[in-house]
């Protein structure tokens, strides 16, 4: 009503009232678009936190996870706003880490998710994020057919070790081995064994070797001199095995009560807590095995080292640390580049990221495209072994002669 009696009586109040609406329009769309800025977005962790032997990667995971939003947030976080890291423990069970992803995905409303720990977990839900069109980027999961999946419609990016990666690397370490005259496979009787024997017996394959022995056991297993005894019988010199942490150490165990000591090879399992804790301080030391990164060598990795490495039980496990950190940087340079969080635009940016991304792992330049969503390779991973209590670089020769094209897969 008085902005009425006013542009009846004074002419030139019209246009300044006009100006004034405009401005105040301007002024409050500018703080909307301020604070809608402002929010945070979401990002979320779902795997095993407590609920198997595996859910020590887990734990790392999430402190490497928590680590890189601290970073981000420090530097003012992906498009101008804070991320907020959500974290859901599926206890290692599948129907507990769909109900995770379905809860994450359409009531939190999350922009990604990171993780899971177990490759039986990503399988069940793989097709969740398929259909929702929500990144993830898996930060401990192995499994080979957990980023497999169509070129126009795979949301499932990794930064970790590949099971049939690890068998690639592994016998191309042994079929380059002059000493290596004679080896067998030793693997779990669980899925996880299984798939690891079908990988090992496809790549054997491409190298024309053939194992002199296989030999099977239970993951809960404490003796394997009968599965050892027929090895030795066989005069296998070196071992590759696909085993978890504790049963891994009740093999080299066993290798003592023969006094048979054949070269070991084995995966990334050997880092784990399990294994040292049952092999003893001296037997612990005998198995190479891969990482993704075994020592700390950047200012980057010592940063992050010195905020969490309090709270690692087995700081061994950095590795685990390392490569969950490195997903969330490559999510992040996706985002900024896309201009977006939506989940197709992020997918895109990922398969064509323009710029290289320096992680902790590596520097990644270009590291996924449409057919290809493995951050690393059997040529990235780090060779080690324990030593006086911590995992080392292992080198040797050998090593040092490995080419791309003897790594078949």
């Amino acid at each position: 009503m008085s902005t009425g009696t006013a542009s009846n009586n004074t002419a030139p109040a019209r246009p300044r009232l006009t100006a004034l609406l405009g401005a105040a329009a301007a002024v409050l769309m500018t703080a909307s678009l301020q604070a809608q800025a402002a929010d945070p977005i979401k990002i979320a962790y779902n795997g095993d936190i407590s609920g198997s032997p595996s859910a020590e990667s887990g734990q790392i995971g999430v402190l490497g996870i928590g680590g890189a939003v601290e970073d981000i947030n420090k530097r003012g976080g992906v498009l101008g706003r804070p991320l907020e890291f959500l974290v859901r423990d599926d206890l290692g069970q599948p129907p507990k880490a769909i109900q995770n992803m379905t809860d994450l995905i359409d009531r939190e409303k999350v922009s990604v998710v990171f993780g899971p720990t177990n490759s039986g977990n990503a399988l069940a839900w793989k097709h969740i994020a398929n259909q929702k069109r929500m990144p993830v980027l898996v930060s401990s999961a192995s499994s080979t057919a957990i980023t497999e999946g169509p070129s126009n419609g795979n949301y499932l990016f990794r930064v970790s070790m590949v099971d049939r990666e690890q068998a690639a690397a592994l016998l191309a370490y042994v079929k380059k081995n002059p000493e290596a005259k004679a080896v067998g496979f030793f693997v779990e009787t669980t899925g996880y064994g299984q798939a690891g024997l079908k990988d090992l017996e496809q790549i054997a394959a491409l190298h024309d070797m053939k194992p002199v022995s296989i030999e099977k056991f239970d993951a809960r297993d404490t003796d394997m001199t009968s599965q050892l005894s027929k090895a030795k019988a066989a005069g296998a010199d070196t071992l590759v095995v696909w085993a978890q942490a504790a049963p891994l150490g009740h093999l080299v165990r066993s290798m003592e009560k023969l006094d048979y000591f054949p070269k070991v090879f084995t995966t990334w399992a050997a880092s784990f807590s399990g294994f040292p804790e049952v092999a003893g301080p001296k037997l612990m030391e005998w198995p190479v095995f891969l990482t993704t990164s075994s020592e700390r060598k950047s200012a980057q990795a010592e940063s992050l080292f010195a905020r969490i490495g309090p709270k690692l039980a087995n700081p061994s496990m950095f590795w685990a640390a390392s490569q969950a950190y490195d997903t969330v940087l490559l999510w992040a340079a996706a985002a900024e580049q896309a201009g977006d969080t939506k989940g197709e635009a992020v997918r895109a940016a990922l398969e064509a990221l323009n710029k290289p991304v320096a992680g902790m792992v590596k520097t990644y330049d270009k590291p996924f495209s449409t057919t290809q969503h493995e951050g690393l390779t059997a040529a990235d991973y780090h060779w080690s072994r324990w030593k006086d209590g911590k995992v080392v670089d292992f080198n040797d020769p050998v090593l040092a002669g490995l080419q791309p094209a003897d790594f078949k897969k």
